[in-house]
C-alpha cells in the first residue's frame, strides 16, 4: 500500500494525538486511526481541516510524489 498522507507523523510533530484529532472533527477515532495508517484516505475538505487544525499548510500533510512522464 502506497504512503499517501503523513497525518500520522503530522500530529506527532505537532504533539497531538488521533484521540484529539478526532474529537476536534467529530469523527470516530478509529477513522482517523485508519487515515493515520493510509488505509482509506480522508477527503480533500478533511484534509483541509485537519491542515487548519494543526496550523500547517495542506501540502505538509501530503507525501510528494513526483510523476515522470515519458516521451513517445
Amino acid at each position: 500500500m502506497n504512503q499517501l498522507n503523513r497525518i500520522k507523523g503530522a500530529l506527532a510533530d505537532t504533539g497531538r494525538t488521533g484521540k484529539w484529532l478526532a474529537e476536534q472533527l467529530e469523527k470516530d477515532p478509529v477513522t482517523v486511526s485508519k487515515w493515520c495508517t493510509n488505509s482509506p484516505q480522508p477527503n480533500l475538505q478533511t484534509l483541509y481541516k485537519i491542515a487548519e487544525l494543526l496550523n500547517l499548510d495542506i501540502r505538509e500533510l501530503l507525501v510528494p510524489k513526483r510523476i515522470i512522464q515519458s516521451e513517445d
